[in-house]
């Protein structure tokens, strides 16, 4: 029997503080590589974008992959275990955040994590939470090696995520009531289809994080 209610949340910048991807690719192929890398990403996607301004895509899912590309193409796939236990030392919770996913789990709602982070470390960094399942980001890899691009399933975020959402609600629900705890403007495509959303201003390390009142609908 499914249960009746759902909770969805984000997890960088609304579970906890900061961006998970740049801190997993510096412990996987070290700071330099992975800080060159993005700045290489930008500098292409932005020109692209800027050249072709009808161009459809999305600019930051540009930025991520041209990344990837440069920072874990021809990695072996064994060695993404060893940066996930590296970057769970790096995790910083966002507290109000996390009672909340654990209130949820405590009153018996199924509990989603649904992030544009990625498989390889996201569960290591899930482990001891009471989460039943994960919406995320996949590497495609190839003979056990990392090809530096997204699985089939591509990127989950944004109008992606929400598309993930939707087909997971259908597979494991009806649910009578929804939550969802995300942060602008990158979640409001799912937080969309929650009955009741909740904006968490983006929680940067070092930052103090903040909760905004979000009309329930």
């Amino acid at each position: 029997m499914s249960q009746r209610s759902i909770a969805i949340f984000d997890f960088d910048g609304t579970l906890v503080q900061g961006d998970s991807l740049l801190p997993f690719l510096e412990f996987l192929v070290g700071r330099t590589r992975a800080r060159l890398a993005l700045l290489h990403a930008v500098r292409t996607a932005v020109t692209r974008f800027a050249a072709e301004p009808h161009r459809r895509g999305d600019v930051r899912t540009a930025v991520k992959a041209g990344l990837l590309q440069r920072t874990v193409a021809g990695v072996p796939a064994a060695r993404l275990d060893e940066a996930a236990e590296r970057l769970a030392g790096w995790v910083r919770w966002h507290p109000p955040m996390l009672e909340a996913l654990k209130a949820h789990a405590g009153k018996g709602h199924r509990v989603v994590v649904a992030t544009g982070a990625l498989t390889a470390y996201m569960p290591r960094l899930l482990r001891g939470l009471p989460v039943d399942d994960l919406l995320a980001t996949g590497l495609e890899t190839l003979d056990g090696v990392l090809t530096g691009g997204m699985d089939r399933h591509g990127n989950c975020v944004r109008e992606e995520k929400a598309r993930r959402v939707t087909a997971y609600m259908a597979a494991h629900g009806p649910f009578a009531e929804s939550w969802g705890y995300g942060n602008r403007p990158s979640d409001l495509p799912f937080l969309a289809l929650m009955r009741h959303p909740t904006v968490v201003k983006t929680v940067k390390r070092g930052g103090q994080p903040a909760v905004e009142a979000a009309a329930s609908g």
